[in-house]
């Protein structure tokens, strides 16, 4: 067994004819008399106390310390005592993620986790705790998808505390933890003349945007950040590697895409001439931004698009002063009553570009693996989950290709015994219904 069982009240002496014999000690009657000791994988000594007639249950605890550690799954008990929001906070520090990324991920955690769960110790943590937590969540947030991405916040959190030795097992995990529902919704892709539409509507500085979002994939921070020497009007390609991004703070920063992945995508001739049309009536500026964080290195870029003042557009002056109003304009939206905002729709913010040029790509027979690329997605699986409802359905291409081999054999609609004549009376078969297809 690890370590030993200390009792307190009583202590062994030997006296001078070498017998053993067992005295009280100044503590007997008060207080817990045992404790467990033993010495962590750390080499520090720990204990347990236990009060009296608990003998066993300590030895069983001491044995349950040594099994643990056999088996590679021993928690230091002081640190499972650590709060849910003292060990989150410090792993939010710990990420190697952008600012951004990390910044909303701590908003999550402070706004729909730590007032729930924040000051529960960590080894504490059962599935009951984690069901009335989700249960609450629920009936503070009606979005699910919302909701399944903070659960996924808080369960990482768990799942860094087991690989920390700090808990032996993530509570969001148990058999009867049932995560938010991911949306069941499937992308609706825009049409083309609702993207022309909406274009329209558009303020005349900010009208090739929906060409570099409709006609090359570009997220909406991309197309901020779009530099007009990445733009290959000779080549056909289109260089994707900045974008603007607006941190929790304020302040606007250069940054890789998302997720890091720079790329090229084609460049169609007739988004070139949108952006050389534009680049006529309102020309290049040049921008300069920090690299990163607010306190990174300055960067410069000549960028295509701009706002009204002549810096870097800013995501949400851009979101309610032009692209709602824009869509309101094409009949997307309803009119809003007077005074108040236009209502919120998701789905139809800027990344309904990226749908339509998906759709469009699928419909014209891309594969998924080019289109994975050219919108910078760095799993194709992902892509086809996104988008497999918007591939030809392969009766849909059965159809088409026995249709096609008819059409270029010269066979008219009444099938082929009709273009080759008839068969001779003695060579017809009688009729029978049990043969019927």
């Amino acid at each position: 067994m690890a370590g030993h069982i200390q009792d307190r009240w009583f202590k062994t002496e030997t006296d001078s004819n070498g017998r053993i014999n067992r005295t009280k000690t100044d503590r007997h009657g008060t207080g817990m008399r045992y404790r467990a000791r033993y010495v962590g994988p750390d080499g520090t000594e720990k204990s347990k106390s236990f009060p009296d007639r608990q003998k066993r249950l300590a030895e069983q605890w001491l044995a349950h310390i040594e099994a643990d550690m056999s088996r590679g799954q021993y928690v230091d008990p002081k640190a499972s005592r650590t709060t849910f929001q003292q060990y989150a906070e410090r792993w939010i520090a710990s990420q190697t993620t952008d600012i951004a990324t990390r910044a909303a991920v701590e908003m999550r955690l402070r706004l729909h986790a730590f007032p729930y769960i924040g000051s529960r110790p960590l080894g504490s943590f059962t599935a009951e705790h984690i069901r009335e937590w989700s249960r609450a969540l629920e009936d503070a947030l009606p979005a699910a998808s919302y909701r399944r991405v903070i659960f996924g916040n808080v369960s990482a959190v768990f799942t860094a505390a087991v690989d920390d030795r700090f808990i032996s097992k993530n509570p969001c995990r148990a058999g009867s933890v049932r995560a938010p529902k991911a949306s069941p919704g499937r992308v609706r892709p825009w049409t083309a003349d609702r993207v022309f539409a909406v274009r329209t509507a558009l303020p005349e500085r900010f009208q090739a945007m929906t060409d570099a979002g409709g006609g090359c994939g570009l997220r909406q921070g991309e197309i901020f950040g779009l530099p007009v020497d990445e733009v290959g009007f000779l080549t056909g390609w289109l260089h994707v590697g900045y974008q603007v991004k607006l941190l929790t703070t304020g302040h606007q920063v250069f940054a890789p895409p998302k997720g890091g992945k720079v790329r090229d995508v084609p460049l169609p001739k007739q988004v070139g001439h949108a952006f050389a049309e534009h680049m006529k009536r309102f020309p290049p500026q040049k921008i300069t931004l920090p690299w990163l964080t607010p306190d990174g290195p300055k960067v410069t870029k000549r960028l295509m698009f701009t706002s009204h003042e002549g810096g870097a557009v800013r995501r949400n002056d851009f979101n309610a002063y032009a692209w709602k109003p824009a869509l309101v304009a094409a009949g997307v939206l309803p009119e809003p009553e007077p005074g108040k905002r236009a209502q919120a729709s998701r789905e139809d913010g800027m990344h309904a570009l990226r749908h339509f040029y998906a759709s469009v790509l699928l419909d014209a027979g891309e594969n998924i693996k080019a289109l994975s690329q050219y919108l910078g997605h760095g799993d194709p699986g992902f892509t086809l989950r996104v988008y497999t409802h918007l591939m030809p359905s392969s009766e849909s291409r059965t159809r088409r290709a026995v249709d096609g081999m008819y059409e270029a054999a010269g066979k008219t609609q009444d099938g082929p015994g009709t273009a080759q004549g008839r068969p001779r009376q003695h060579e017809r078969r009688p009729y029978r219904r049990e043969n019927r297809w």
